[in-house]
């Protein structure tokens, strides 16, 4: 019997019972801490035959505790924390699981763009203190949505929106003018959507600061900024003093820089609480999408400790192969 550690926390949570399935193909599952910290997996890693990993850091010297090691199946699409260039010299496979929670994800934005445009947390906030103020907002159908990154998400974003009758701009270089139109948006620059749209989407990859002081000063006066994908795509303090200042109406995302650790962020300022909403990490926290990203996970360790070929690899020297597409880590 092979050891699969899993470090996702959510594996296995939904309706599909995946350690029973795993048990099937004849391997145990162990857990083991999302945050992956060396001391506390190195047990179960010498002994590991596939990984399951959550979003923590696989360094290399997480592989160099794990001998027997074959495979590491990202349970989610970023492998921006994964060692690529370690596994490959240790001829370790390295998947994850394009699309999984794309759904999820672009329900929840549409969600945060909702909810900020009718200042939803705000107002129950205010119906719990005996507030019954009205706050004036804005209908969707009436604005201008410019999408960042048109990946699966983006897409997926742009789909819904056409049931609002809003007006869709997209910017992507990976994705054809062709492909942005046969989904209902209006290709365009990134400098044009941040000049244009009353409301922005990040859906593109990490590794970029797309949204900083230069990029605010750009925007047009009372416009939403909404973030699902990257913590690092946005300057948190250029955003904090826009917000401040009114040029940027609000801000939603669901991500912080530092995430779990980000008490600091500036965006977090109680002065902030009408203008900022911000999730922790729910986006791809779908029952739908946590059994897809399972089962696609295990079935490419299953795969691969038959001595298959996985399905979705992510070759290290060709980079992120799935950069393009713009999804959460989850």
């Amino acid at each position: 019997m092979a050891h699969i550690l899993v470090t996702s926390r959510s594996f296995s949570s939904g309706q599909i019972d995946l350690v029973a399935r795993a048990r099937e193909a004849g391997h145990d599952i162990v857990r083991g801490p999302s945050h992956h910290a060396l001391d506390e997996l190195a047990p179960a890693l010498a002994q590991a035959a596939g990984w399951i990993a959550g979003t923590g850091p696989v360094r290399a010297a997480h592989l160099a505790a794990a001998p027997q090691l074959r495979i590491i199946a990202r349970y989610g699409v970023g492998t921006e924390a994964v060692d690529l260039a370690a596994a490959e010299r240790n001829g370790i496979h390295v998947t994850n699981t394009p699309g999984a929670n794309s759904e999820a994800v672009a329900d929840h934005a549409i969600a945060l763009i909702l909810a900020s445009l009718r200042s939803i947390p705000h107002g129950d906030r205010c119906v719990r203190a005996g507030d019954w103020a009205v706050t004036r907002g804005r209908e969707l159908g009436a604005a201008t949505v410019g999408i960042i990154g048109f990946g699966r998400i983006g897409q997926g974003v742009a789909r819904r929106l056409s049931g609002f009758g809003a007006t869709v701009v997209a910017a992507d270089p990976f994705v054809a003018a062709e492909t942005i139109l046969a989904h209902g948006a209006s290709p365009a620059d990134p400098a044009t959507v941040f000049a244009t749209a009353d409301i922005i989407t990040l859906h593109a990859p990490g590794g970029t600061t797309l949204v900083d002081t230069t990029t605010l000063a750009t925007v047009r006066q009372g416009s939403l900024i909404v973030n699902t994908a990257r913590p690092d795509l946005v300057d948190e303090r250029a955003l904090a003093a826009a917000l401040r200042s009114g040029r940027l109406a609000g801000y939603a995302a669901d991500t912080l820089a530092g995430d779990t650790a980000a008490s600091a962020s500036p965006l977090l300022e109680p002065a902030l609480a009408d203008r900022v909403i911000l999730t922790p990490h729910v986006a791809a926290q779908t029952t739908q999408a946590v059994d897809t990203m399972g089962s696609m996970s295990l079935g490419e360790v299953i795969t691969v400790l038959a001595g298959g070929s996985p399905k979705h690899p992510v070759l290290p020297h060709h980079g992120l192969a799935l950069a393009p597409q713009g999804e959460p880590k989850s």
